[in-house]
């Protein structure tokens, strides 16, 4: 009850900095756009009215953001048992494709005004304007790209970076500005065509990112290396192994793993190992592990351990086998049992024939299981 209560408490405090965050950033765009759409109009300038339209999508994303933040908040039910996490992953590919749409539509309006170009009439007070929605928008962006980094917000990231690129973007609108008005030439559709090259990147970029999220990434190698500190450091474990972690929505990760045990311990034994340290390794990682089963390694000295040492070092004499653990010998019934974790420079099938003909073939007389186990985690 204690863990429930904690993980209610740090999804609605996480809820609450995403959607102030996002309040802000709807705020400051909308200010932001009305301004630049009246310095556009007035001194008919395509790249300062695309900034305005620019700014609107950013105050769209937002508001998608929120929506995503309140959808992905609500508690699980018997439809969805695990929750709606997930769903922040969709909102976070909604706002990369408004980014990638702002940087074509950009692109072509850039285009048709080099191929159509007119003269804009900027005065001090539009240049002064100008000035300060870059200087906003830098301010916006490293706020929101904090904020979103420090509670794991792909939402919140995506809307930052795609902020301090409009800040790059209305920079560059604004040097245009000086130098038209300076030496009457004119850039600004140039420039614009290359910074919605950059717009269009970056969209991709986050489009890519969020997808690898819903595909579902390699866990973090540090997370999952603190969490195998935590369960070698429970005694008698001798080691942990077949990590998976389960990505429910942001900072919502459920795992499984294999401890290998002594043969001797008891049923008893083992629960109270394995319940203390679900509870250690939620408490300092946050990841709930629903499933912990184990191996049991020899514990009698002698030809047990000589055979385990033979085999392991004829296991790993092939360059795609990346490690074995859960060996075990039954000398009473002749069986021979362990795992082997194959890269992907093999397929698994292909590698357990391999192993298992040459196993067998050196221990005639045994009973062999080889599982071959998948490189899903560091």
């Amino acid at each position: 009850m204690e863990n429930s209560n904690n993980m209610k408490a740090s999804f609605a405090s996480r809820d609450r900095v995403i959607i102030r965050t996002s309040v802000i950033g709807i705020l400051t765009n909308v200010f932001l756009a009305a301004f630049k759409a009246f310095v556009g109009i007035v001194s008919h300038s395509i790249a300062v009215t695309l900034d305005a339209v620019n700014n609107l999508s950013d105050a769209l994303s937002s508001i998608i953001t929120i929506v995503g933040t309140k959808l992905a908040g609500r508690l699980p039910d018997k439809k969805h048992p695990l929750g709606y996490g997930r769903i922040e992953y969709l909102s976070a590919m909604i706002v990369s494709g408004i980014v990638l749409y702002a940087g074509i539509t950009s692109a072509v309006e850039s285009v048709k005004k080099i191929i159509h170009p007119e003269k804009p009439d900027y005065t001090v007070v539009s240049l002064v304007i100008i000035a300060v929605a870059v200087l906003a928008k830098v301010v916006l962006g490293r706020y929101v790209k904090a904020q979103g980094e420090k509670v794991n917000s792909g939402s919140l990231v995506a809307s930052g970076s795609d902020a301090l690129s409009d800040a790059i973007l209305s920079g560059s609108v604004l040097v245009c500005a000086v130098i038209f008005t300076l030496t009457g030439l004119s850039l600004e559709a140039w420039v614009g065509a290359v910074i919605s090259g950059f717009i269009i990147k970056s969209g991709i970029e986050m489009m890519m990112d969020t997808l690898d999220e819903i595909l579902g990434g390699r866990a973090d190698g540090a997370l999952t290396g603190r969490i195998r500190q935590i369960l070698n450091e429970e005694d008698p474990v001798r080691g942990a192994y077949d990590l998976v972690l389960y990505n429910y929505g942001p900072d919502r990760n459920y795992g499984s793993v294999h401890l290998a045990l002594p043969d001797t311990m008891t049923v008893r034994e083992v629960d109270r190992l394995t319940r203390k340290a679900e509870a250690r390794v939620y408490k300092e990682t946050g990841v709930i592990l629903t499933g912990v089963s184990v191996y049991s390694y020899n514990t009698v000295p002698g030809e047990a351990a000589d055979i385990e040492n033979d085999v392991r070092t004829r296991v790993m004499a092939h360059d795609w086998v990346l490690q074995l653990h859960g060996f075990y010998l039954d000398m009473e019934t002749r069986e021979m049992t362990f795992d082997a974790v194959m890269s992907f420079d093999i397929q698994p099938r292909e590698g357990l024939k391999i192993l298992f003909e040459e196993i067998q073939a050196a221990y005639p007389d045994y009973r062999i299981t080889i599982a071959p186990d998948v490189d899903v985690s560091d």
